[in-house]
């Protein structure tokens, strides 16, 4: 049963790939003419219905909490525990509209994925330029501020089931600078899915949106100094309140 899974979430996804790649050949150049926004929604629901199936061939449970603290318009910045690589897949199945996120600049050479991630809203940081990745930052700064929004996950690496890490410095600034509502994200179990083995395998998932922060509201000290620390102890929070 688990090969069965394993065969049929990754073929899958292959069929998706391949059977969209026309469509996003032309959402991709249509993006590129003044359509990015209509092209964006397109393939989001494209991406939501593959992670949504993807979450049914595994077999798992799923408990969605809080989606109702989603803010209805505006730029958003999403800000997540990182536990595995299926965060993604639980993401795009369930924040329910077009994000972006920071990935590292080596997806930008993979074929198809980094067409799909440009046209979502996503960028692509050099870590090791220092001046190219404050660049990108500040993209995605200008982006939100323009109503689009981004997903972020401040601890600067998946967990593999370890518990939350602490912040990377300066991890929230696309909020900070931005002055953004953020949406703390609480995911359990999505390390099990995947990555303990490398076969699909069903597990108790869980994904919690808890209630916004308005960083607008807040002063400019307390948005440098106190913010990362009370998202990271909202998401701890309801990380304890689901289990490990």
């Amino acid at each position: 049963m688990i090969l069965i899974k394993t065969v049929s979430a990754f073929g899958f996804t292959l069929f998706i790939m391949l059977t969209f790649v026309p469509f996003g050949l032309v959402a991709f150049f249509l993006s590129l003419f003044g359509f990015k926004k209509s092209m964006s929604m397109f393939i989001y629901k494209i991406a939501q219905i593959w992670a949504r199936c993807v979450i049914f061939i595994t077999g798992s449970t799923l408990e969605v909490i809080g989606r109702e603290n989603i803010p209805k318009q505006g730029g958003i910045c999403f800000v997540s525990n990182h536990i595995g690589i299926v965060d993604i897949i639980l993401s795009l199945a369930y924040i329910g509209q077009p994000f972006g996120f920071v990935a590292k600049k080596e997806l930008s050479f993979v074929p198809f994925f980094n067409m799909w991630i440009y046209i979502l809203g996503g960028l692509f940081i050099d870590r090791k330029n220092i001046r190219k990745a404050v660049k990108t930052i500040n993209q995605g700064i200008q982006k939100i501020q323009k109503g689009s929004s981004m997903l972020i996950f401040p601890e600067g690496t998946r967990s593999k089931g370890r518990g939350l890490l602490p912040f990377k410095s300066g991890a929230i600034k696309l909020a900070t600078n931005s002055l953004a509502p953020i949406v703390p994200m609480a995911i359990t179990g999505s390390y099990d899915v995947f990555e303990i083995d490398g076969r699909v395998h069903a597990a108790p998932l869980r994904l919690v949106f808890c209630p916004p922060i308005y960083t607008a509201e807040m002063s400019p000290e307390d948005r440098r100094h106190k913010l990362a620390d009370q998202v990271r102890s909202v998401i701890e929070e309801a990380l304890e309140k689901t289990g490990p």
